[in-house]
């Protein structure tokens, strides 16, 4: 009985499609190409170890080792993290001497996590 109840639910009772609703939302959404590009970042957010590293990153930049430290991690494991988040574009190295410092690439990724966390405290 309850899954009925909950099909009745998500079903409107009679067939009313708001065509210029319908027609804005079409005309203002995104091509294929870009939304699909935009869920895979979001895949990115969807691993703690690298959101961990995001975070770490919020606060200050840091090498590979530090990360590691950080979060009790081996430096190949920040290591194959950081490659992913540095081809997603979240994050850039910048190298003094033979060290490789990590920063957020771009205030847009420093949002992004001060979002989220706004977002879940509420």
């Amino acid at each position: 009985m309850n899954e009925v109840l909950a099909n009745d639910i998500e079903r409107c009772s009679f067939l009313c499609v708001h065509e210029d609703t319908v027609a804005r939302v079409l005309r203002d959404m995104p091509d294929d190409e870009t939304l699909y590009d935009l869920a895979e970042l979001f895949k990115v957010f969807g691993d703690s170890t690298r959101v961990k590293i995001l975070y770490a990153l919020f606060e200050a930049e840091l090498c590979v080792c530090d990360i590691a430290q950080l979060l009790g991690l081996t430096q190949s494991a920040v290591s194959h993290q950081l490659r992913v988040l540095k081809a997603s574009r979240l994050v850039k190295p910048r190298r003094e001497g033979k060290t490789v410092f990590y920063s957020l690439d771009d205030d847009h990724v420093r949002k992004i996590i001060a979002q989220g966390i706004e977002h879940i405290s509420e």
